[in-house]
């Protein structure tokens, strides 16, 4: 607040305004010391709600390599899902440490996760010695996982009463002074929010929009898909933007460049009411990302009308045998993934996004530094563990569906031929389970979530 100070015109009273500017100032300087004091509040209320949401993110986290976990069946992967459970785990106690009493608010909360981070941990131990997991162990991870699956719901349903308003998390002064009337009430006293949480807590046995593999792509290598392709001029690539959305180049304009693994020159253009930023690379002159901000009305086009009109777009623009695998529908925008097919086998790494709006069934987005960077006529070895024999490496709680061959990206720059298998467990939740083609052990296990808005995968 600013304070505005007045001054006698008249000399006579000039011991009076004095003392008023006195009183003035110190009102000021208390007013100011107020307003210090509500910011700083309001700094501290968003760093626990910080917390809150680190904490609920990393128990969800920590949930999806649960679940994972305890249907994985080969030493390496049960060792890596383990690895990311125990950093999940340290993750949510850093969070509750954050909150203000939460080991105190959150005991079981906080017990919990440290639990499965020291179970993680020796896990991963005894399975890099090569011991493997016994019945027993797996059983624990399942109810581990069961829990776990119960605690990052209430999470999420606490943390969207916080997000509406219908809950305010305390600061550690409030936190000290209901604390402090408990003791003295001899332990009675209005609960916090976290208690709904702890009083509803699961039982605990005793003792992981948008698609796979989107997230691999590594900048120390070139662009396959483009190699052998000339340079183009800026010109020469603003008719290239142009012709990709049908438009006249003439109501193009550059607005940037860019270096990195895929050299590129920006435009952007004023279409439908919003303004289009389309990327093209040097090389070879291809889109490699388009955002278009118009407005998107309401959906006179279906999900499936949408992933053909996706599927036809990529046709049109070069983009031949692409197959649709995952698709995410936000604001009556689809976001559909799709991977190129090489014969029998569907490879993940050549990955294409297309937003649609269904509306009117513009494209509205596409991503193609997936495809642009991997893309490449692939000499496939035969698979020497047949679908049979992958398919029993599978958890037997878990029923195969469909089956395919799929190419997935390791963890750094190389790919393995797979045996996909989506699956299903008795309470329907699905998973998709990648095992070796050569060797016949398990790659990598993705949770399948579904719901109205589309398929994501975790």
């Amino acid at each position: 607040m600013t304070g505005k100070f007045f001054h006698s015109r008249r000399a006579r009273v000039l011991a009076v305004s004095f003392t008023a500017a006195a009183f003035a100032v110190t009102g000021g300087a208390a007013l100011k010391s107020h307003a210090r004091a509500e910011a700083y509040r309001n700094i501290v209320n968003n760093t626990y709600q910080h917390a809150f949401a680190e904490l609920t993110t990393a128990v969800a986290e920590m949930d999806a390599a649960l679940q994972k976990s305890a249907y994985a069946t080969s030493q390496s992967l049960l060792a890596q899902l383990c690895t990311e459970l125990f950093g999940r785990a340290m993750s949510a106690q850093m969070a509750i440490g954050e909150l203000p009493y939460g080991n105190v608010e959150l005991a079981q909360t906080a017990s919990f996760v440290a639990k499965v981070g020291d179970y993680a941990a020796a896990l991963s131990k005894s399975t890099a010695a090569g011991g493997g997991t016994t019945e027993e162990e797996k059983e624990s991870l399942r109810a581990l996982a069961a829990a776990s699956g119960q605690l990052s719901q209430m999470l999420q349903d606490l943390q969207a009463d916080i997000h509406g308003g219908t809950v305010t998390l305390e600061d550690l002064e409030q936190a000290e002074a209901r604390l402090a009337q408990a003791q003295g009430a001899g332990g009675d006293a209005a609960g916090s929010s976290f208690q709904d949480v702890e009083a509803d807590f699961p039982e605990v046995p005793t003792l992981i929009y948008d698609g796979p593999f989107s997230e691999h792509l590594s900048t120390q290598r070139q662009p396959r898909a483009l190699e052998g392709l000339e340079e183009v001029t800026q010109e020469e690539a603003k008719a290239a933007a142009a012709a990709f959305m049908g438009l006249k180049p003439e109501i193009f304009t550059s607005v940037s460049t860019g270096e990195g693994a895929i050299p590129y020159w920006g435009f952007s253009a004023v279409v439908d009411g919003g303004e289009a930023y389309l990327e093209v690379s040097r090389q070879g002159g291809k889109v490699t990302e388009l955002m278009n901000s118009r407005p998107v009305g309401e959906a006179s086009l279906t999900a499936e009308e949408g992933v053909q009109t996706a599927r036809t777009f990529l046709a049109e623009q070069g983009y031949g045998d692409m197959e649709p695998s995952y698709y995410i529908n936000q604001s009556n925008i689809l976001t559909v993934n799709f991977a190129a097919r090489q014969g029998e086998v569907l490879c993940y790494p050549d990955l294409i996004k297309v937003a649609v709006a269904l509306d009117n069934g513009s494209i509205v987005g596409f991503e193609a530094d997936g495809y642009l960077m991997n893309h490449a006529q692939r000499t496939l070895e035969a698979p020497a563990v047949l679908a049979e024999e992958a398919q029993a490496v599978l958890d037997p709680a878990l029923e195969c569906l469909s089956h395919q061959l799929a190419i997935i990206p390791t963890g750094g720059k190389y790919e393995v031929l797979c045996h996909e298998f989506k699956c299903r467990l008795e309470d329907g939740r699905h998973y998709i389970v990648y095992v070796n083609a050569q060797t016949g052990s398990e790659e990598k296990i993705l949770l399948l979530i579904e719901d109205e808005s589309g398929t994501l995968t975790i």
